[in-house]
């Protein structure tokens, strides 16, 4: 459940970080300019909405690794994954073991966030799906 609490704590910051940054302009100079950039105002506000997406995103690669264990656990080895899903099944279980007892999660909530910000997933999915278009 911690997933799905952090995740929707994330999603929310997202709601209130989506506000337009030019309803927050005022007037300045005693009323003689009533425009003022909120450019780096709407800048920073989308960069926190960016890592807000890429923990979700993070969340959910290991909600979603969980759930194809448990899967395995009910129909064994006839439970298979396309190539890159697999590859990001492997990335995740890596990183992150199967769990089955409570745990503290930051340490891996943070090495799956880190993944997905550094390329290395898309790099792994994307070398699994060209291994399959081009085969040696």
């Amino acid at each position: 459940m911690i997933f799905l609490y952090t995740a929707a704590a994330l999603t929310t910051d997202n709601q209130v970080l989506s506000h337009p940054a030019s309803v927050d302009t005022i007037p300045t100079s005693a009323n003689v300019e009533d425009h003022v950039s909120m450019g780096c105002t709407a800048a920073l506000k989308a960069r926190a909405i960016l890592d807000n997406v890429e923990r979700i995103l993070a969340l959910e690669l290991m909600a979603a690794a969980q759930g194809i264990d448990f899967r395995k656990q009910v129909i064994g080895a006839q439970a298979r994954l396309g190539q890159g899903t697999g590859a990001a099944y492997r990335l995740v279980r890596g990183l992150v073991p199967f769990i089955d007892a409570d745990t503290v999660m930051y340490p891996y909530m943070e090495a799956v966030y880190r993944v997905v910000t550094d390329g290395s997933l898309v790099a792994a999915v994307n070398g699994a799906m060209e291994a399959v278009a081009n085969p040696s």
